[in-house]
């Protein structure tokens, strides 16, 4: 091909990496002259540990221990449930709604016992035990709970911002 105009063969070349960058699958054009790509690093996956008799909750990311959280857990007969379970919902400011009465107490009420983070790991399709925090702080610690594990509130919301659906949550004795 004969050059006329300069910019002639740099649109050659840029058709000619944008066909083939569509054929190969690339999502989106190939330049001439390309800079090189950043790419994320790779980054090992998170999941929470929760040792019951220890009354601690460990956040991992791969096999490093990222941060542990002090917790409480069910009392005997409420039981936290063991084995691996995955996050399925997140709210903020979640409602309590008494199991015993029915009656309900909103998101953000200072009597909630959820406190402002709810992170729901098991549910038998009516009950659910999850991570929320607690206006009763003296509580962390001990085996008292109706099965949920109780965290201080900056706690449940420091791992708010960390987690996400679908995270893994193994529950151990």
């Amino acid at each position: 091909m004969e050059q006329r105009y300069p910019w002639q063969k740099q649109r050659l070349v840029f058709v000619t990496t944008t066909v083939v960058s569509l054929l190969c699958g690339y999502p989106r054009p190939l330049v001439a002259n390309p800079t090189p790509l950043i790419t994320d690093p790779i980054v090992a996956p998170l999941r929470l540990e929760i040792s019951l008799s220890r009354r601690q909750m460990v956040l991992y990311q791969g096999q490093t221990r990222l941060r542990t959280y002090p917790v409480a857990v069910g009392r005997p007969g409420w039981e936290t449930p063991l084995g691996q379970f995955q996050i399925q919902e997140m709210i903020r400011d979640p409602a309590w709604k008494n199991p015993f009465n029915g009656s309900v107490i909103p998101g953000g009420h200072p009597r909630n016992p959820l406190g402002r983070r709810w992170i729901g790991f098991w549910s038998d399709g009516k009950n659910w035990i999850g991570l929320h925090g607690t206006p009763n702080p003296d509580s962390i610690g001990q085996a008292i709970s109706h099965g949920c594990v109780r965290m201080h509130n900056r706690d449940i919301e420091e791992l708010f911002e960390k987690v996400r659906p679908g995270i893994p949550v193994v529950v151990v004795r």
